[in-house]
C-alpha cells in the first residue's frame, strides 16, 4: 500500500480529498496535517510514501515545507492539490520535484487519474532496468497526439458555444460568468478555458484585494478562429 499524508488547512477540502483518496486503489491515508509545521512532526513519526500538499498553509506555506522536504533528504513524493496557479509557483513546484500538479477546483477524476500514474510509476520503478518505452510511458509521461485532437474530457459542441461567448466578451471575465451564459458548471468552464490559453487565444489575469486570496480573471488576447477551427472540425 502506498501511504499517504493530506497537508491542507481547510477541515472541509482535506475531508474531500481523503474521500477521493478511498476510491483510488493501493493507497491508504496514514495522516491528515493542517499546517506545515504539524506535517514536519507527523514526517518524523509516521512513514509517508506521498503527500497531497496544499500551498496555502498558515505560516510555513507549502513550497516552503517541499523545500524542507527536499533539504532534509526525505524519500517522499508530493502532488500539489492547490489554487495556486502562477507559472512562478508551478515552476518552483516542478524543480523541487513534485510529481503532479492539481489546481482548485478540480475533478475527482482527476486526483484519481494522478494517482494512479503515481502508482504505475512506483510499479515501474521497482524494476531494475527499463526499457525507453516503459521510461516513456509511466515515468515522463510523453504520448504523441494529434493536433487536432481535443484534450480528453472536452466536447467539440461544448467547444463551439464557450468559444462563441468568449470571443464575443470586450472585458475581463469569470468562470462564473461563462457558465451563466453556456450552461455547464464553472468546474466544466474552466477546463475549456485552461484549453484556449494553452492556445494563445486568452489569457488569465490574477488580481490581488487588500485582504484574502487572488482572485482569477480571464480575458481574450486573439480571436483568430484559424487558431481553434481545427479543434472544431471532425
Amino acid at each position: 500500500m502506498i501511504r499517504v499524508m493530506i497537508v491542507d488547512d481547510d477541515p472541509m477540502v482535506a475531508e474531500l480529498n481523503r474521500r477521493y483518496l478511498a476510491q483510488a486503489e493501493g493507497f491508504q491515508l496514514t495522516a491528515i496535517a493542517g499546517s506545515s509545521s504539524q506535517a514536519l512532526q507527523m514526517l518524523e513519526e509516521t512513514e509517508v510514501d506521498l503527500i497531497l500538499l496544499d500551498i496555502f498553509l498558515p505560516g510555513m506555506d507549502g513550497l516552503e515545507l517541499l523545500t524542507k522536504i527536499r533539504n532534509a533528504g526525505k524519500g517522499v513524493d508530493v502532488i500539489l492539490v492547490t489554487a495556486a496557479r502562477d507559472s512562478q509557483t508551478i515552476s518552483e513546484a516542478l524543480r523541487h520535484g513534485a510529481v503532479d500538479y492539481l489546481i482548485k477546483p478540480f475533478e475527482c477524476e482527476r486526483l484519481i487519474e494522478a494517482l494512479t500514474e503515481y502508482s504505475h510509476r512506483i510499479a515501474t520503478m521497482r524494476h531494475n532496468l527499463l526499457n525507453q518505452d516503459e521510461l516513456d510511458k509511466n515515468i515522463l509521461g510523453k504520448e504523441r497526439k494529434s493536433s487536432k485532437e481535443l484534450p480528453k474530457g472536452l466536447d467539440r459542441n461544448t467547444l463551439k458555444a464557450v468559444w462563441a461567448r468568449v470571443s464575443r466578451i470586450e472585458k475581463s471575465f469569470d468562470t462564473r460568468e461563462i457558465a451563466d451564459l453556456v450552461g455547464i458548471s464553472r468546474i466544466s468552464v474552466r477546463k475549456y478555458l485552461e484549453f484556449f490559453e494553452s492556445l494563445g487565444l486568452i489569457k488569465l489575469e490574477v488580481v490581488y484585494g487588500y485582504v484574502g486570496r487572488p482572485t482569477y480573471k480571464y480575458c481574450c488576447v486573439n480571436k483568430d478562429s484559424e487558431i481553434i477551427k481545427k479543434y472544431l472540425q471532425r
